[in-house]
């Protein structure tokens, strides 16, 4: 893929983007072949993000040049890139939800005249061609996340985008969604697309590219051909440091006993996606709950949190420290000492706007039962300043808002939010989730530490491997309710994979 004599189709010299003086992208070279995927891998808080969104026209360069075909350029917003051909798909779909696939396909390019069903029958013979099974008439806030991406890869195809760049495409797919999201990848590569991929999961990267380009710390460590990597090169790279000692799937031969019985749920039912679901969960302990997609593991746990309400009639017990609870409301839960962290940190897990010492100081405020609903400076400070070290959450200050954060240092104030309440039980839906292997370490260390505290913990995880290492017992959950339950002593990923398939 290296060929010299080949004019990059896109590339950029000494890139550098500061902000507030601090560079997030330092000095990279990197170039992107004609027909060639290349992945862009790197811890949060790289520069991955911002690097692509230089190429998007979402972010302008301090300083640095960029070239098209060889040809220097400076696009200045999205719609000066897909000028220039650069589409770009982000995490967050960038759809009209309540507009049709149609509608949104020919979104800025509508003609003078515009007959819904004459771009109905257009999107539909478009959508063909690259087969595509969408429907033009459908509303996108329908679609499942598979399809919202296949409609954002048609429409940069129909703008006719010789490079589109994926911005961690995969984190809300299946499995099966996954598998034909790269066979789509494969297929714009055969129509003659270079495609740019930043993923967290390395396995992915190792999958699809043909080159790799690490980044660390906003500076470019290396670019080579995919053949040349390995998962241990790639992590070492990365972190620059052996994460060895944290190595995923690793048997453990010790589990630590089983403390208090701190929660009890008895013949749970809520609608038709739990039901008759028992379980346990003990103090000083790590209790993963593994199941598939549909399994009731986080509905479950959002009954318990007061998230969600189980069955009226019929709908089990929850039991407490041995006194049944039932709540209406999180904030009952947050008093009893319940935290759930959600799955979803950014629809569910912070206020984008706010700063970190704001997101992790209403955690506190969400405790205190009295009327106090005016924010101390001096506490939010205090309090912000005490968690960004405790988690390492790497930001400028914590003043910096929430939504400027890269994926693992906003999971970190979730995390945060839900900590400083001194919860006795704390539930983590997916914690890792679009997080990378530097952050994740992180995580399970401090997972680790808490139930080392003495806390329960439960960890709900679609991971295998990020189960088999965390947990002292293992629940495994399908259809509604809890099937097996493992020793970590005991447990293989062929026997929880079994128990949660049958």
């Amino acid at each position: 893929m290296s060929n010299t004599t080949v004019t990059p189709v896109l590339e950029l010299r000494r890139a550098t983007k500061n902000y507030a003086g601090v560079p997030a992208i330092e000095d990279i070279d990197f170039s992107l072949m004609p027909g060639e995927i290349h992945s862009i891998v790197g811890e949060n808080g790289a520069g991955k993000s911002t690097l692509t969104k230089v190429m998007a026209g979402v972010v302008n360069l301090s300083s640095g040049t960029m070239l098209v075909n060889g040809q220097e350029v400076n696009p200045k917003t999205p719609n000066d890139a897909l000028a220039l051909g650069i589409a770009m798909v982000f995490q967050e779909t960038s759809l009209v939800p309540t507009m049709t696939v149609a509608q949104n396909l020919f979104l800025g390019q509508e003609r003078y005249f515009n007959r819904l069903r004459g771009i109905y029958i257009e999107a539909q013979q478009f959508m063909q061609s690259l087969q595509f099974d969408v429907d033009p008439t459908a509303v996108v806030s329908l679609l499942g996340a598979a399809k919202k991406q296949m409609v954002e890869i048609a429409r940069a195809v129909l703008h006719n985008a010789t490079v589109i760049i994926f911005d961690e495409p995969t984190a809300s797919l299946t499995p099966e969604e996954k598998k034909y999201f790269f066979d789509l990848v494969i297929a714009l590569k055969a129509r003659g697309v270079s495609v740019i991929f930043i993923s967290h999961a390395i396995e992915e990267a190792l999958q699809v590219s043909d080159r790799i380009t690490i980044l660390r710390d906003g500076k470019r460590v290396v670019t080579d051909d995919k053949a040349n990597f390995d998962r241990a090169r790639i992590v070492q790279t990365m972190v620059g440091r052996d994460l060895s000692q944290t190595h995923y799937g690793q048997r453990k031969t010790t589990v630590r006993p089983q403390g208090k019985r701190v929660l009890s749920v008895q013949n749970l039912r809520m609608a038709a996606m739990v039901k008759n679901n028992s379980l346990s969960v003990f103090a000083g302990q790590i209790t993963g709950v593994f199941g598939l997609v549909g399994s009731g593991r986080t509905e479950t746990f959002k009954v318990v949190a007061g998230i969600i309400k189980r069955d009226f009639m019929h709908g089990g017990e929850v039991i407490l420290n041995d006194k049944p609870v039932r709540y209406f409301v999180p904030a009952s839960a947050v008093r009893d000492g319940i935290a759930y962290v959600t799955e979803d940190r950014k629809l569910e897990g912070f206020f984008e706007t706010k700063s970190i010492a704001d997101n992790i100081y209403l955690g506190l405020l969400a405790k205190i039962r009295s009327a106090r609903t005016f924010v101390s400076r001096q506490e939010a400070d205090k309090a912000g300043e005490h968690w960004i070290k405790r988690l390492n959450i790497r930001a400028i200050g914590k003043e910096v808002k929430a939504i400027e954060l890269s994926g693992g240092n906003q999971q970190k104030v979730v995390i945060a939010k839900s900590l400083i309440q001194e919860p006795e039980l704390i539930i983590f839906d997916e914690p890792t989730r679009g997080v990378d292997v530097g952050a994740i370490a992180e995580i399970h260390q401090l997972i680790n530490q808490l139930a080392d505290e003495g806390k329960a913990v439960v960890v709900i995880s679609s991971y295998l491997p990020e189960i088999m290492s965390l947990s002292d017992r293992i629940l495994v959950q399908s259809m509604g309710k809890v099937v097996e339950e493992y020793s970590a002593l005991d447990a293989t990923e062929e026997k929880i994979m079994y128990a949660a398939i049958h």
